[in-house]
């Protein structure tokens, strides 16, 4: 089979054997994955070899001993890494049936859907209340849509006017390009009183937004770090708000973990409502109810072995650049 890799800076299509089924994992012919941008060029470049990709749908060729929910056949979406291959084993706790309404190219981006949905779950918002997005790009603008779908009031900020235009055409009031705008929606949204949580989306190491956040925010407020950013911050700040600051983990509990991603002991209900794998499934769910609309944010369809060469595109005109199916011929 085929699959892609990062290598000294740029990404390769290498092959590879079949993998075997084993317990507990689903054998899955790929048939369309989505670009997570930001991830993908940080593995590029700085984790030589690495698999690419973590979202994904396709079809079950076979199921491993313990995988009683999916049979061969079946459409089913993928979260975990590798996904950008021709055939994946999947852990059974990230592959959920895909539902009628689902179409495959929106079924491809369960993993980002899990991380916003995380992402908001971190942020504890409750009915009405103002959610900050700061970055929107493919995950920001996928949690302002949750987010909107949901009740809460947004806000996003981004300095790229394709981006902006994104959130208005979804019905999103405030696309806001600076500060200055960001301090006349929280005026006019919240009375002044500051957003009751920031998501920061952005992805830069070199510069942190925590302080900017905390300027932001109501009276013990919470900030969430969704992006690859920075996390300096001044103490000073957080203490006269009573602010909390937190680091959203990938797609929700199980994530990482050996008991639930890789031998698939489920963690029980009544103690955890909303792990990785339901947390897919919700995403999935919001899609075939038409509460979000997936489809509207993808700007590029591309074959397979096209996936390199838009790695490096993508570096000349990110603004360009929102949701990207990979199509397997």
């Amino acid at each position: 089979m085929r699959a892609i890799k990062s290598r000294s800076g740029t990404a390769e299509i290498v092959d590879l054997p079949d993998p075997e089924i084993k317990p507990q994992y689903v054998k899955v012919r790929i048939d369309h994955s989505s670009v997570s941008i930001g991830t993908e060029l940080l593995m590029i470049r700085s984790s030589p070899g690495a698999p690419l990709g973590y979202s994904a749908t396709g079809i079950v060729l076979e199921v491993g001993e313990g995988v009683a929910h999916v049979v061969p056949g079946q459409r089913v979406a993928c979260y975990g890494s590798p996904a950008h291959r021709e055939i994946m084993l999947s852990p059974k706790h990230l592959t959920v049936p895909v539902p009628d309404g689902v179409e495959p190219e929106e079924a491809a981006f369960c993993g980002l859907g899990a991380i916003a949905i995380h992402a908001l779950r971190q942020a504890e918002l409750e009915f009405g209340e103002t959610a900050l997005v700061v970055g929107v790009g493919i995950l920001g603008q996928i949690i302002a849509r949750i987010a909107h779908a949901s009740n809460y009031r947004v806000i996003g900020l981004e300095p790229f006017e394709e981006r902006r235009g994104m959130l208005l055409s979804s019905g999103i009031r405030h696309a806001c390009k600076d500060e200055e705008d960001v301090a006349a929606a929280l005026a006019k949204t919240t009375a002044g009183r500051g957003a009751d949580a920031v998501l920061v989306c952005a992805s830069n190491r070199q510069i942190s937004l925590i302080d900017s956040s905390l300027h932001w925010l109501r009276d013990r407020g919470r900030v969430v770090i969704v992006g690859d950013t920075g996390t300096e911050f001044d103490r000073d700040l957080l203490f006269a708000k009573e602010a909390s600051v937190h680091i959203s983990r990938a797609g929700g509990p199980g994530r990482y973990e050996p008991d639930y991603e890789q031998r698939g002991v489920d963690y029980p209900i009544g103690y955890v409502r909303w792990t990785e794998g339901r947390n897919v499934e919700d995403f999935l769910r919001m899609i075939e109810e038409k509460r979000i609309d997936i489809k509207s944010l993808i700007s590029h369809r591309i074959r397979f072995d096209e996936l390199p060469e838009l790695y490096r595109q993508v570096e000349t005109a990110p603004q360009l650049m929102m949701g990207i199916v990979v199509r397997f011929d």
